[in-house]
């Protein structure tokens, strides 16, 4: 679904935009700017902040600070000033204010927002990053130079007129690719746990022979969950891959779901001793965990010949 993990592009994913609107409320309606508002919790690393406005069609600047509490006097600290600025060349420039002094200014001699245009700007927060997306693209990264622990509250100054801000907690997931591209692989940020869901929609391709669905953790090739429908033969192979070897494949099913062309929709749900599966709308079956530790489950790989049109954690 959106900003890049490990890599060095990435585009906001219709995915987790789509599980955004639908399962989070964004503070809309236009804000009174300059806008300072509280991060509810604070932020933490997996977390999403989104913005969505227009640049006026005079705007000569603007900038989103995070920063540790509002005050003025003396200046609180600034995690991150983001600058937006149209005038000489336009540019984006972040920073960092310490005690009330400016660290050395990182510039960026673009500028993804247009006068008198519309914009959705997304800021990703990493353990050691913030990873900046604006109309979907890639644009920047900044390494913290505040821990994340003390920045609570959001800061909007300038020539810029916001329709919506809202935060994206850290049971997302988010596409490494940066969209919903096979193959596709999206971190699942600090792991599975019993009681969430990941429904996965996609169209099976005309002439299929077989799709595959992996949980798995990154850091190692453990499969925790392994989903292999195989069109051609009729047959859905579930298993893991564990030290370095497949375990014991199940097959046994109710009947087989998917047809070549046919859109589907698979809904997983992670219980204390198993997932469960339903695939449009009817449940499936059942498959009993073979690692323990859900929270080692930190990414969803699927591949093969499918197009998909949605993935979410919820």
């Amino acid at each position: 679904m959106w900003l890049v993990g490990g890599r060095s592009t990435a585009r906001v994913g219709a995915a987790v935009r789509k599980m955004f609107m639908l399962t989070h409320k964004l503070e809309r309606g236009c804000r009174v700017i300059p806008y300072t508002g509280s991060i509810p919790g604070g932020l933490h690393t997996g977390e999403i902040i989104i913005v969505q406005g227009t640049v006026p069609p005079d705007a000569d600047r603007f900038h989103i600070d995070l920063s540790s509490g509002c005050s003025t006097k003396p200046c609180s600290d600034i995690a991150m000033r983001f600058n937006a600025c149209f005038e000489g060349t336009p540019s984006v420039t972040c920073n960092s204010l310490t005690q009330e002094r400016w660290g050395q200014e990182q510039t960026l001699q673009q500028l993804p927002y247009k006068q008198g245009a519309p914009f959705e700007t997304i800021i990703l927060v990493h353990e050691d990053v913030f990873k900046v997306a604006v109309n979907g693209t890639h644009l920047l990264e900044y390494k913290h130079r505040i821990p994340l622990d003390r920045v609570d509250t959001f800061s909007l100054s300038g020539k810029v007129r916001v329709n919506a801000i809202g935060y994206i907690p850290n049971s997302a997931i988010y596409s490494e690719s940066g969209d919903l591209s096979l193959p596709y692989k999206g971190s699942i940020l600090k792991g599975l746990k019993p009681g969430q869901h990941i429904t996965i929609k996609g169209q099976v391709s005309m002439y299929p022979h077989s799709f595959t669905v992996n949980l798995r953790n990154s850091r190692t090739e453990n499969i925790a969950l392994h989903l292999n429908p195989r069109i051609k033969s009729g047959v859905f192979i579930r298993n893991s891959y564990l030290g370095e070897a497949w375990g014991y494949e199940e097959r046994e099913l109710p009947f087989f779901p998917f047809s070549p062309g046919e859109y589907f929709e698979i809904l997983m749900l992670c219980q204390p001793h198993q997932f469960k599966l339903a695939v449009n709308g009817c449940h499936l079956l059942e498959f009993r965990h073979r690692v323990q530790d859900l929270s080692s489950i930190d990414q969803l790989e699927i591949m093969g010949d499918l197009e998909l049109s949605d993935v979410k954690l919820w």
